[in-house]
């Protein structure tokens, strides 16, 4: 199960492509809710992915209890959090019921062209996670 998990994990990291290709667009992480990777951009290394993936998770839940503070709404749906620094951007976004992808763009990076990408590639991961699995043939 485990080598199952491995590979299943690896191969999410062809989400964060068209990310990367854009301009001004440096690293990507995919995190579960919990804080851990399942997909990131080759430059980022794993130690810094895993730092990042457990920051998206704390970042969305000190998001989502910011905006309950304000607005006292039992419910909040969170579709972006943006921390904007002398360095760039951090954009996180849901990335399913238990996911975010989380970005970092320099300064002057086009936003909504980022926001968007990470809109249409977080359909894509959604599709692909609701096909069913492949099976080896003979099996």
């Amino acid at each position: 199960m485990t080598t199952q998990l491995r590979r299943h994990t690896e191969d999410l990291s062809w989400v964060l492509t068209p990310l990367l290709d854009l301009p001004g667009v440096q690293n990507a992480v995919i995190a579960t809710g919990d804080g851990l990777v399942t997909g990131h951009s080759a430059d980022l290394g794993r130690d810094n992915a895993d730092r990042v993936a457990a920051m998206t998770a704390s970042l969305h839940a000190a998001a989502r209890a910011f905006t309950v503070a304000f607005t006292e709404a039992e419910q909040v749906r969170l579709t972006q959090t943006v921390v904007e620094s002398d360095l760039g951007y951090a954009v996180v976004t849901p990335a399913g019921a238990n996911s975010s992808l989380a970005v970092f763009a320099l300064p002057g990076a086009d936003l909504g062209t980022i926001a968007y990408q990470m809109q249409v590639q977080v359909a894509a991961l959604a599709r692909a996670l609701a096909s069913p699995a492949r099976e080896a043939s003979g099996t």
